[in-house]
């Protein structure tokens, strides 16, 4: 079973800079759809971003320019660099993998366990 694991979360202040990082435990087909979700207290969990495995991205309007996702499929491990951020940020932060560009918007194949993001005004 394979087993995603998020790090890089934490307390940054406003305007600062975070590097998320998902690492799986085994190895995922390098033709999966990768993603990161969020999940704000009281709120639905959302995709905020996704690579397919030829390098396209797609961002969710609240975060482009600030956000950037990428893969790496030799570590098998992948990563979104969030700049710039803003209070409405603060989330709770997931990565997913599925096995394509549908299943990444609804149900994903695999989850991470989550890794929590706050910013302070």
């Amino acid at each position: 079973q394979v087993q995603l694991v998020e790090s890089g979360g934490g307390l940054v202040q406003a305007g600062g800079s975070l590097r998320l990082s998902c690492a799986a435990s085994g190895r995922i087909f390098s033709s999966y759809v990768i993603g990161w979700y969020r999940q704000a207290p009281g709120k639905e969990r959302d995709l905020v971003a996704a690579i397919t495995s030829g390098g396209t991205t797609n961002y969710a309007d609240s975060v482009k320019g600030r956000f950037t996702i990428r893969r790496d499929n030799a570590k098998n491990t992948w990563y979104l660099q969030m700049n710039n951020l803003k209070a409405e940020d603060t989330a709770e932060y997931y990565c997913a993998a599925a096995r394509n560009t549908v299943v990444i918007r609804t149900t994903p194949d695999l989850w991470g366990q989550g890794t929590r993001v706050t910013v302070s005004s």
